[in-house]
């Protein structure tokens, strides 16, 4: 009759089922390995953790640095030499930034419930 379950990570593992596709792909074209094996640690961390973790935390940051460029005009970096294979003219441009656009919208939004749930169980 009630769900008094509340997982906390509901729509992080429904943003990742429903996307892991192109998560995996934009990973691999911006990370090459590393950024297809951040996404899998994610992934598996999703199926078996009830919470957040701190790794699933640092991975999480770690795929949106990725997936926003953070790191791509640092040289000494491998995500510079991908995103310097990159044509700007592709389709595939477009498509990244609009999953980065989208990942990020979930990430504060799970992190602002996070907030907001601290919050609401500390005293008045």
């Amino acid at each position: 009759m009630f769900d008094l379950h509340h997982d906390p990570l509901k729509d992080l593992k429904e943003f990742f089922h429903d996307r892991s596709e192109a998560m995996q792909n934009a990973s691999a074209l911006l990370g090459g390995q590393p950024g297809v094996r951040c996404v899998h640690a994610i992934m598996d961390d999703l199926a078996i953790q009830p919470k957040l973790t701190r790794r699933m935390e640092c991975n999480l940051t770690r795929l949106h640095e990725l997936l926003t460029l953070e790191n791509v005009h640092n040289p000494d970096r491998i995500e510079a030499a991908y995103f310097a294979e990159i044509d700007p003219g592709s389709p595939i441009v477009e498509d990244i930034c609009l999953l980065s656009d989208e990942f990020t919208e979930h990430l504060q939004a799970h992190f602002t419930a996070q907030k907001d749930s601290s919050v609401a169980l500390l005293p008045a």
